[in-house]
Parts: C-alpha cells; structure tokens; sequence
C-alpha cells in the first residue's frame, strides 16, 4: 500500500526531527548482530538458519542425488544427521556437529494422474517451484503458507500450514510417501501401507529419517480474489468467527499500537485477471519501525499518529490463480513463535495478547498473525483431530525476543495451544504427551525405525525424552 507508506513516513518524519534523542538511541541498537566465525578449530564452515537465531559448525555437508545415495548418507554419516530445506525454521531443529543433509539435488515432479488430480513429488522442491510445476500440469496445491521459500520435506516435517475454514495443513493433502530410514531402508508408505508410519513420520521433525518423495491431491486451477483492508482491530476481534465462515481463506495481522488489523481474503472468482502489483508491506513494516523508534516512550501518541495515518486506506484488490496470491515476500527477516489452539480460544487468547503486548512491550512493532487449519490425523501434527486457531507473534532479527516466553508463551499454554514445530517454545517432552494423544506412540515407531538415534540431536532429544 503505496499510500499508507508515503502517509506514515511523511508524518513520523516530521516529527522525528524533534525527538533526536530517542530516535539517536534506536540507531545505535539497530546494529547488524556480530557475524560468526566462518569456519571452527576444525575448518568445519559454519550454517545458520535465516533469522541468524541457531548455527552449527557440520563435520560434512551432503546433497545426495537419488535414494541410493540418500540411503548411504544416512546409514555411514557422521552422526548426528540433520535433513535442512531452506533454514525457516526458528527452533534448532538442524544444528549439528555431525552431517548437514541437503535435498536440494533431490527435486520436481515425478509423476502425475490427472484423473485423480494427485502428483508425486520429491521433497527437495522448494514450493516456490512446485506451484508453477504443477500449474504446467493443471494443478494447484489447495493451500500455502505465507511463505513459500521452503522445501516440502521441511514443510511437512514441522507442520507447515495456510488459512482457511475446511483447508489442512500441507501434510494433510499428503496420501503415500517414502520414508529412507537412518539404516537406509525406503519404506514406502499410506493409511493402507505401513499405517503407523504413515501416522508418525507424516509430520516428522527429521527425526524418522528423511522423507524422499510424497503424494498429494491437489486441485484444478482456481481463479481466486485477493483483498487486504485495513480494519479496526476491536471491531475485527468481534466479528472474525463470522468473517471466516464467510471467506474461502481468511486471516488477519493485528498492527500493534495501532488500533488496526490487516485483514487478508481469499475467495472463488471469475473476474478477470488483475495480476499483483509490487509488494509493499515491507515497507509498511519499516515505516512502523519509524513510528516506533520515535515513539517507543510514548505509546499513546504512536498509537494515536499511526491510527490517523492509516484510515482510510482503500483495500489492495488482486485476482489470479490461488498459487500466485497465497504466499507472499517477507524479505525482512524475524523471529516467530507461533501455538496453535482450540478454535474456540483463539479470540481470547490473541485479545489478551494484545493488551499484554501494548502494556509491557513497547518495543514490539511486528503484526500478529492470526489464521485458521482445519484438523487431520497425523499423531505429531499440532492440528490433530481438532480445528485450530493460530497466533503468531514476531520480533525484528536485530531485537532481543524474550518477551515471547513472558508475555505470550503463558497465555497460548493456558488455552491449549499446541506450538508450531518450527517456531520458538519452551516445552519438552513430558509437556508434549499431554498434548498429543498419540506422542508415545510416535516416539516408539521413532525409536523402531532409528534405534541408534542418528537423527538425534540435543533439541530433538529434549523434545523426544
């Protein structure tokens, strides 16, 4: 939204030149974080995921291109062996001392049936690729995430999911796949085959092996309508049941210290195509990160400037196939945590969130990104048999975090929430039964397929027992 940058800007800038003081202050703690040694003692070169939270000083690095030679990683590498799709993930799920595995010359269609609208595909595939891949056969995936730079092995081993009344997670458009075990074997599974591992694996952390190729059932090519309003909070909170009975997908970002939401529609459309423009929220985000620097200290007139400045607004309208609207460009890196919750709390939750945030956090100026997964039957899966309703909350790469574990991380506990597996959380095993019904019964098909514990590393281990 062009305009609502240009209005926020224009505004904040004025006014910044009389508050030196504070806005001197936040440049100084705007800084790059200290870059890390680019190789240990060893001359192991270092990885580190994307929002620069976990790294690790690997002893090998493999990118293994056929099941054979996955196999042979999996079953002679150094230990242990962590599977790594694009690095999106906030927890430390990858670190390792042992071997990096790469899928990333393990990608594309393999096959495809148009008379059931399935395709198989390999799990290096980054969905960035996969939409147009299946776009040139007819298909599109029903739903995506808001990003779409990860592989959909990483994907579908943290449970990585959209918005929408009715839509599942990615896994749960998943009918077979195969899973090479840490022994090497390639057991090929589905609800009929191998069920339990099937269940287990589906939604798997990396910690059953690695899944090399999967099924999913997708759809035909659908003509969907894009809307993004900007909309008064409170009003939105009132109404957000209905809104998302009412919209194929819906979801929204609360604006902190604003008064105002994003609310973001997805629906069903014939009209002609009206291809998206240039994305903007970037943008928008630093212009709040402006307002915030000036106005950390004075969260009344923030609030009070950024109200003003975005009414208003008219709604950004785009129309085009669903895999060209539904995920979106975060260039701005961040960190998440993010628990999914019984549908029924979700509006309680995020409404004490929010008051919570505003009263003691007032550094904070990322959104808070609510949406909606229908249930399925993965036993890891934070969806399992229970329609969910997810809050996530951000802070900027370069900022201190901390305030998630004590000002959100109760709340979402409270309600029932289960955390995303990719996303920051503070619990481990023994929170983690409690929470799914069939946890022990996941972690002894673990224990079957990888009796060593090769892809064992100290975050699984804490989240395993």
């Amino acid at each position: 939204m062009t305009s609502r940058r240009k209005v926020l800007l224009g505004g904040v800038g004025v006014l910044a030149l009389g508050a030196g003081g504070l806005a001197g202050r936040r440049i100084w703690l705007d800084r790059e974080p200290a870059a890390l040694p680019a190789t240990d003692a060893k001359g192991h070169v270092v990885w580190q995921n994307w929002s620069g939270l976990e790294h690790s000083y690997p002893a090998r690095r493999a990118a293994p291109a056929s099941e054979a030679e996955l196999a042979e990683v999996l079953r002679t590498g150094p230990v242990p062996i962590r599977p790594v799709g694009a690095g999106h993930s906030f927890t430390a799920l990858v670190p390792t001392d042992g071997t990096l595995l790469s899928l990333d010359a393990m990608t594309g269609l393999v096959s495809h049936d148009a008379a059931s609208l399935s395709a198989t595909v390999r799990c290096g595939t980054r969905l960035s690729a996969l939409g147009p891949a299946l776009a040139a056969i007819g298909q599109e995936m029903p739903n995506l995430p808001d990003i779409n730079k990860q592989t959909l092995g990483g994907a579908m081993a943290t449970a990585t999911h959209g918005t929408g009344k009715g839509f599942t997670a990615l896994h749960g458009q998943v009918t077979a796949m195969k899973l090479v075990t840490p022994s090497g074997e390639v057991v090929e599974c589905s609800r009929d085959t191998r069920p339990e591992v099937f269940h287990a694996a589906r939604v798997g952390l990396g910690a059953f092996g690695v899944l090399s190729e999967v099924t999913l059932t997708n759809q035909p090519l659908t003509r969907v309508r894009k809307e993004v309003r900007l909309v008064d909070t409170e009003a939105l909170l009132k109404d957000w049941p209905a809104l998302a009975e009412r919209h194929r997908n819906a979801e929204f970002l609360v604006l902190p210290f604003t008064g105002k939401s994003a609310l973001i529609t997805h629906d069903v459309t014939d009209e002609p195509v009206r291809p998206r423009g240039a994305d903007q929220d970037a943008d928008t985000l630093m212009s709040l990160k402006t307002l915030r620097d000036v106005f950390e200290f004075a969260p009344g007139i923030r609030k009070r400037l950024a109200s003003a400045a975005l009414a208003d607004i008219p709604p950004e309208i785009a129309v085009d196939e669903g895999w060209k609207l539904l995920s979106n460009e975060r260039p701005v890196r961040f960190k998440e945590m993010e628990y999914h919750l019984p549908i029924a709390e979700q509006v309680g939750a995020l409404t004490e969130i929010i008051a919570r945030i505003e009263r003691d956090a007032t550094d904070v100026f990322f959104p808070i990104e609510a949406r909606i997964i229908a249930p399925d039957d993965a036993w890891l899966s934070p969806f399992f048999e229970r329609e969910s309703g997810s809050i996530a909350v951000h802070a900027y790469y370069k900022e201190a975090h901390d305030w998630m574990a004590r000002l959100v991380e109760p709340v979402l506990r409270e309600a029932g929430g289960r955390p995303h597996w990719g996303k920051l959380h503070s619990l481990g095993a023994k929170e983690l039964a409690a929470l799914y019904p069939h946890f022990a019964e996941a972690n002894a098909v673990r224990r079957s397929v990888d009796p060593q514990g090769r892809m064992m590393n100290p975050f699984l281990r804490k989240i395993f027992g």
